[in-house]
């Protein structure tokens, strides 16, 4: 009797019972939704009484839901949305009722599937704006990816799939305004390096709670290496290097509760770095020849990290892989208010210079030598000068500012074993005249707030634009919560640091962002609390960091 008075709390638009089958899925399945996501307190906006309708709602639907008991759950790895623009937003969803087998499969039988999907502006359901249905292909490992279209500019909504006779857990996502409108105010978070062994997602929770309208990922949200004796917790099997390895990984890590309750929170911008391929390949070339590949090998190995990565993350079409290469550097227009330039320095780098070790020569300054590749700079450049909005945000991989120490040494990983390439961007920014430039980095491990300057050996230098480096969410561990910044007198352009995981929540705004570097205690203990550790103010028209 309970189901049916909640099913009938439940009303249409004229006050009618919402539950003709169009609208009301009915699936036990959706109820697991209720162990995982909904103890995070983001999640509850998406409301306890959408998980027991959608698993309970519509008694002409309860045959249907009985009928499919016999198979297993198959949303076991969540949903997510992404690349959203002021029309439109990718829904992606996978199917895996074991995720962890072996084959790469998720347990899914050699069979295209049937996947519905439904959009809403509430969490109930009540009333759709956009449905479909959509194959699950065996040969995509059963991943979709929906362009959910005529969207509102500028609006929230809600989103959930159905197969097998299961219901997904629900997702929110947002539009982007109109070109031309500033919208809302637009809280976004940024991360990166998500090493599964270190620790647990306690970043990617607060993340989900702080109920942010957008995320974006800047690389390693997988790490490829095999499981280490000793760790937190541990990879499963070797390091991963065919297309059902990297499968499995990223089904081990989107298992996770707190990644999945923060895909679900918000749509994501996604780039990877290194590791969702090989720790530091600069394309064609490794790092090493660890583990032992022919050319042949490796390229297959880099032809099956591009795919697995696409699987599993809503990306448009547009990044579909072609064989061993995959387009990610795009540009994504947020109204008026900010454009966001997403970078790939690692497909079309030069190799590090140096022989990739710490002590700066002569090769980083070739005028030759370039970290994104002819192509993708002229894009870049072409794209700073359009002006398109008040904020151009750079997202990209690794830190961009000169940082480097008394004696020389810097990390040739970074910017910094590329100064022509980053002297040709900068020049750009000052050229084109951008107003408000703000570059976005992950990689480092650690938390950095910096002026970037038109000449790094002149202190007196004007200030050209600001980079926000946000840390790992577990990589390297617990850290310190040192604030010292190394090599201060060196680099008097970097103005914070502190060694702690977490990640950085920016709240834009036509006048001004805010940036909030967020620390969590620890991510050896699951459930660790997030702090502000601090915050800074970028006002429109004044490139810099001003502390708050």
């Amino acid at each position: 009797m309970k189901v049916l008075h909640m099913m009938k709390e439940q009303k249409g638009p004229h006050g009618t019972d919402a539950v003709t089958p169009q609208v009301a899925w009915g699936s036990p399945g959706q109820r697991i939704l209720l162990k995982d996501l909904y103890k995070s307190t983001a999640m509850r906006s998406v409301g306890r009484r959408t998980f027991i309708l959608g698993g309970l709602g519509a008694a002409s639907t309860l045959a249907f839901a009985s009928s499919a008991r016999a198979a297993a759950f198959p949303f076991t790895l969540g949903v997510a949305s992404g690349d959203p623009d002021s029309s439109s937003v990718v829904l992606w969803t996978k199917l895996a009722p074991s995720p962890l087998n072996a084959d790469g499969q998720g347990g899914m039988a050699n069979a295209d599937v049937t996947v519905d999907w439904q959009v809403s502006t509430t969490s109930t359901f009540a009333t759709l704006v956009a449905s479909g249905s959509v194959a699950a292909h065996y040969a995509d490992a059963h991943s979709v990816h929906v362009v959910a279209g005529g969207l509102a500019p500028d609006s929230d909504y809600y989103y959930r799939f159905r197969a097998q006779g299961f219901i997904s857990p629900v997702g929110r996502t947002r539009t982007a305004p109109a070109l031309g409108t500033t919208g809302r105010t637009l809280v976004m978070d940024f991360a990166s390096c998500a090493h599964y062994e270190s620790g647990y997602y306690n970043a990617y929770r607060r993340m989900a709670e702080d109920n942010p309208d957008l995320i974006l990922h800047l690389g390693d949200y997988i790490y490829e290496d095999a499981a280490t004796t000793g760790s937190v917790r541990l990879h499963v099997g070797a390091e991963i290097v065919s297309l059902a390895d990297y499968r499995v990984r990223y089904a081990l890590y989107k298992s996770d509760p707190d990644l999945q309750a923060a895909h679900a929170i918000a749509p994501w911008i996604v780039v990877p770095d290194d590791h969702e391929v090989e720790n530091n390949y600069a394309n064609m070339v490794r790092a090493d020849n660890s583990p032992a590949l022919t050319t042949a090998q490796w390229t297959a190995r880099r032809t099956a990290a591009y795919r697995a990565y696409y699987e599993n993350m809503p990306l448009r079409a547009t990044s579909t892989p072609n064989g061993n290469s995959i387009q990610l550097y795009r540009r994504l227009q947020w109204g008026s208010l900010a454009t966001f330039h997403m970078l790939d320095t690692r497909q079309f780098r030069d190799d590090q210079a140096c022989g990739d070790g710490t002590q700066v020569c002569a090769d980083a300054d070739l005028a030759s030598r370039t970290i994104t590749g002819a192509a993708q700079e002229a894009w870049l450049l072409n794209g700073l000068g359009l002006k398109q909005a008040t904020w151009d945000i750079i997202g990209q991989q690794v830190f961009f500012a000169s940082k480097h120490t008394a004696a020389g040494a810097g990390s040739m990983d970074s910017w910094e074993g590329y100064r022509a390439s980053r002297k040709r961007i900068q020049q750009g920014l000052i050229d084109n005249a951008v107003r408000n430039p703000v570059v976005l980095t992950g990689d480092v491990h650690s938390s950095w707030a910096n002026e970037l300057k038109a000449d790094y050996t002149n202190t007196n230098s004007a200030t050209i634009g600001t980079e926000l480096v946000c840390t790992s969410i577990t990589s390297t561990g617990d850290g310190t919560g040192s604030t010292t910044i190394p090599d201060a007198a060196t680099n008097p352009h970097i103005k914070f640091h502190v060694d702690r995981r977490g990640y950085v929540r920016t709240t834009i705004t036509p006048t001004q962002v805010q940036a909030d570097f967020r620390s969590v205690a620890a991510v050896t203990q699951h459930g660790a609390a997030v702090s502000t550790t601090a915050s800074f103010v970028i006002p429109d028209g004044q490139p810099g960091l001003n502390r708050i």
